[in-house]
């Protein structure tokens, strides 16, 4: 078993159980926490309603190919549709990283390569794993992020 960081975002239709949704579809059963949401703006200049995101952290006995099989599966399942690079999405899951694995392929690259530039991700992942995320890389990241608060809490 090791751990696994998932950013879920979402700016299309019902938020909340697109969300739900997908966490349902990636933990697949096995022991998970998630941050809070955040409601942050669009990244690459579609306009379009702003999103919200959180990162789950999962306990997992998946690799990081099974683990990015779920994160299509559940994008699929919330009627993603992939028609306009950077525009809205019903549901947006991208594999952060997958215990200590490191890899560049095509499909998959372990880190995720952007996740030190975008505020969307580093907030919710500080504050599950503040040990992967310093001070620095926070203040560099770019984006606005509102905390919302729990997924439970929201409407």
């Amino acid at each position: 078993m090791r751990v696994a960081y998932l950013s879920l975002g979402t700016n299309v239709g019902d938020r909340k159980a697109h969300l739900e949704g997908a966490i349902a579809t990636l933990a697949e059963g096995e022991p998970y926490r998630l941050s809070h949401v955040y409601e942050t703006e669009p990244v690459g200049g579609v306009p379009q309603d702003n999103f919200w995101n959180l990162v789950m952290e999962l306990t997992t006995g998946a690799s990081g190919d099974e683990l990015l099989e779920r994160a299509l599966r559940a994008e699929e399942r919330a009627g993603r549709t992939r028609e306009v690079r950077w525009g809205p999405r019903t549901l947006d899951v991208d594999v952060l990283f997958v215990g200590d694995e490191v890899r560049d392929d095509p499909e998959l690259t372990l880190p995720h390569p952007r996740l030190f530039e975008r505020s969307f991700v580093l907030c919710p992942l500080k504050e599950l794993a503040p040990q992967l995320v310093s001070e620095e890389q926070l203040a560099s990241a770019t984006g606005d992020v509102v905390e919302l608060g729990t997924l439970q809490s929201l409407r």
